[in-house]
């Protein structure tokens, strides 16, 4: 025997207020890739800030790195990708459809980027790697028009 129970529902509109406001689908997941985005951005940053100013030795293998052995040239890619990164996290948060495309591109240039390094720390280029495909399903799912527009 199955009974269903009635609850009243009691909205903002029955008291003679605006509607409650309910958040869209997926604005978790877009919350998650612009932190993810600013947080990457920032890291790169910091990573092409240590590279300009690095003057000790380079590892032996780095002639064998994907942009070869010279470290301001890994600096300039840092930098350019972070400031991206940050930019695009930015957009993303206001939902505009150019936040969309540009996070996704910083999300792909992101995760190649990580595959510069992923001789020398291979476990955190998959982790960042990894991320950068979240962000990229965050912002294809859930970031085009909202139904409500």
């Amino acid at each position: 025997m199955t009974s269903t129970t009635s609850y009243p529902m009691q909205t903002a509109e029955s008291e003679g207020g605006d509607p409650y406001v309910v958040p869209e689908a997926g604005s978790g997941w877009l919350a998650f890739a612009a932190a993810i985005l600013g947080l990457a951005g920032a890291m790169r940053i910091i990573d092409s800030i240590w590279a300009f100013q690095y003057h000790g030795a380079l590892p032996d293998n780095l002639k064998d790195g994907v942009l070869g052995d010279n470290l301001d040239t890994y600096a300039w890619m840092f930098l350019v990708v972070g400031i991206l990164l940050v930019t695009s996290s930015f957009l993303v948060l206001t939902r505009s459809q150019l936040g969309r495309w540009v996070g996704i591109i910083a999300a792909a240039l992101a995760g190649i980027s990580a595959i510069s390094w992923m001789p020398y720390y291979p476990i955190w280029s998959l982790v960042y790697i990894s991320l950068a495909v979240l962000v990229f399903y965050a912002l294809v799912a859930y970031g085009g028009r909202s139904s409500t527009t």
